[in-house]
C-alpha cells in the first residue's frame, strides 16, 4: 500500500464552491480506477474546524504502484496541473490500514496527523506504535477507516482517519470529505504491512 497526498493552498478569499463543483463534476472518474484502494477528496476552509487556510488536499491509498503511476503520468493528474499548477506530491509507504466499525457509512470528515520520527528511537518500535495508533483510531466510535504510513526520506509518520460524523475524537487537521472513490478498498491489505 502507498499513501499519497497533494495540497493546493488557495487564497483566503477563494470561493470554495469552485472546488466543490469541480469534485461533483469529476470525482466519479476515479470510482473505477485500477490499483486505487481509495481517494478521499478533502477540503479545509479558512475559519472552519480550526483551519487557518482554504485548501484542496485529496488523499489516496494505492494498492499498486502501477495504478498510482498511471494516475500521475497517464493524463488524469495533468488536468489538475493545467488548472492549478503542479503541486508537490507527498507519498508515504504504507504501515497499516484498518476498517472501522462504520466502514459501510459515508465518510464526512477526515483527520490527518503528521509527526516526525524522533532521532535515536528504535525504528521498529516507532512503526509498531504507528500501527497500534491506526488500530486505535479505527476502533473509535464513528470511524470508517484509518491508515498509517511513513516517509523514510523525511522520517515522518502520517495517520489519516475517516469518520461518519462531524465531531471525531481524533486529534489533527480536520478536512471535509466531498467524495470518496473506493474502487479497490476491499483489496487494501489490513493490519501491519511488513
Amino acid at each position: 500500500m502507498h499513501a499519497m497526498q497533494y495540497e493546493l493552498t488557495l487564497p483566503a478569499d477563494y470561493d470554495m464552491t469552485v472546488i466543490r463543483d469541480r469534485v461533483s463534476r469529476i470525482g466519479h472518474l476515479l470510482d473505477t480506477w485500477d490499483g486505487l484502494g481509495l481517494k478521499a477528496y478533502l477540503i479545509r476552509e479558512r475559519g472552519v474546524d480550526g483551519s487557518p487556510v482554504n485548501q484542496y488536499a485529496p488523499f489516496y491509498l494505492w494498492n499498486t504502484t502501477q495504478g498510482m503511476n498511471s494516475f500521475l503520468w497517464g493524463g488524469a493528474f495533468q488536468g489538475l496541473v493545467n488548472d492549478f499548477g503542479r503541486p508537490v506530491v507527498q507519498h508515504w509507504t504504507g504501515l497499516a490500514y484498518e476498517e472501522g466499525g462504520s466502514a459501510g457509512s459515508p465518510a464526512r470528515v477526515a483527520v490527518r496527523r503528521r509527526r516526525p520520527v524522533a532521532e535515536g528511537v528504535e525504528l521498529a518500535e516507532a512503526m509498531e506504535d504507528a500501527v497500534r495508533e491506526a488500530g486505535r483510531l479505527a476502533a473509535m466510535d464513528g470511524a470508517v477507516g484509518a491508515a498509517a504510513a511513513v516517509d523514510p526520506r523525511h522520517w515522518e509518520v502520517v495517520h489519516v482517519s475517516l469518520w461518519d460524523h462531524d465531531s471525531p475524537k481524533a486529534s489533527g487537521e480536520v478536512f471535509r470529505v466531498l467524495h470518496l472513490s473506493q474502487p479497490e478498498r476491499d483489496r487494501l491489505p489490513r493490519g501491519r504491512q511488513w
